[in-house]
C-alpha cells in the first residue's frame, strides 16, 4: 500500500508538472533582470565613451585612464598628443582617454588648494 502511493506521487511530480514555458520562466526573469540592471547600462556607457572619443578636438582638456591631465595638441586616428605641462608633451592612445575636463572642474580644484 505504501509503495503504490509513493509510486503514484512520483509519476506526476507530486504536485503536477508545470508545462512548457513555466519551467523556463525563472531563467527568463533572471536574464531580464541582468539585462536591465547590468548589460544595458554598460552598453550605454560604452556608446557614450566612444562618441566622446570620436568628437575630441585640439584644445580640449582631458584626463587619461591613468589620471594624467592634459590639453590635446595633436590628433591622429589612434593616438593623441597631450601637453601635460609647459613644454612637456606625451602621446597616448585614444582609448586611454577617460573623459573631458571642464574649465569649471579645474578652477574648483585650484581654488580648493588655495
Amino acid at each position: 500500500m505504501l509503495i503504490s502511493t509513493a509510486y503514484a506521487m512520483g509519476a506526476n511530480g507530486g504536485q503536477g508538472q508545470a508545462g512548457g514555458i513555466a519551467g523556463f520562466l525563472p531563467i527568463i526573469i533572471l536574464f531580464a533582470i541582468f539585462y536591465f540592471l547590468l548589460i544595458r547600462p554598460q552598453q550605454k556607457k560604452a556608446k557614450e565613451h566612444k562618441a566622446m572619443i570620436e568628437n575630441l578636438k585640439k584644445g580640449n582638456r582631458v584626463v587619461t585612464s591613468g589620471g594624467i591631465f592634459g590639453t590635446i595638441i595633436s590628433l591622429d586616428d589612434t593616438t593623441l598628443g597631450l601637453e601635460i605641462a609647459e613644454k612637456v608633451k606625451i602621446k597616448v592612445a585614444r582609448s586611454n582617454i577617460a573623459g573631458l575636463v571642464s574649465d569649471n572642474d579645474t578652477q574648483a580644484k585650484s581654488n580648493e588648494k588655495n
